[in-house]
């Protein structure tokens, strides 16, 4: 117990003189451990999904198919948390704080104050971060720009709705009872689960169950434009 309150003493004190700082390596290290997770949770549903295949295999080829981490991939999500959602993530969330209470005049955590910072969390920084997400993804595994275009295609929608359901039950929370000091932690800590869900989206490529959500595709984008 007493670690954990030197390292909450610390992360206030780091928070207090260095909050930009504190706020990208946060980010940085929970946007790497959501992708290890990420990776450990797709590798354990492939083996699963292939146990009686397994049982046939020689003891040298089960050997051959443990969880090894692709510290590559590791890396590049975290840079996405160090340069993206860490400066991009403390800047927004200070800012609209801000524009809620002395441009629209709102009361702190009034329903109506809650309300439209959580409209707006979901209008804006939601799918602005989910497309950084996905062209960062792309272009950093040296895919071309057709390429990350089809991943676009194949990824974006399926995470806009999902996510969609969750973050704004996330932000009603944060918004209406972490004081403002706090919620960009709160925030980070949901985006480790966040990091490990987009992590594990976008290795699924084109798993059958996306194919829901071609219909809702196709009325936000014919012609093939996304």
């Amino acid at each position: 117990m007493s670690m954990i309150l030197r390292a909450w003493n610390w992360y206030q004190n780091s928070l207090s003189v260095h909050p930009v700082r504190t706020q990208v390596a946060t980010s940085g290290v929970l946007w790497a451990v959501g992708d290890v997770t990420a990776q450990y949770i797709t590798h354990s549903a492939a083996a699963s999904s292939s146990s009686k295949k397994r049982l046939q295999l020689s003891a040298t080829k089960a050997a051959d198919d443990k969880f090894v981490t692709d510290w590559r991939r590791v890396a590049v999500t975290s840079m996405f948390g160090v340069g993206f959602v860490g400066p991009v993530g403390h800047f927004w969330y200070e800012g609209l704080e801000k524009f809620i209470s002395h441009k629209l005049q709102l009361m702190p955590q009034t329903a109506r104050s809650v309300a439209t910072k959580v409209a707006m969390d979901g209008l804006i920084f939601g799918p602005v971060h989910l497309f950084v997400f996905f062209s960062y993804m792309g272009l950093s595994a040296g895919k071309t720009i057709p390429e990350v275009k089809e991943d676009l295609k194949r990824n974006y929608f399926p995470a806009l709705v999902l996510e969609g359901g969750v973050w704004p039950i996330v932000q009603v929370f944060n918004f209406r009872y972490v004081p403002v000091k706090y919620q960009l932690l709160y925030v980070n800590l949901f985006c480790l689960l966040d990091s490990a869900f987009l992590s594990w989206l976008e290795q699924q490529k084109d798993a059958a169950w996306k194919k829901w959500f071609q219909p809702f595709h196709s009325a936000n984008g014919k012609g093939g434009k996304l």
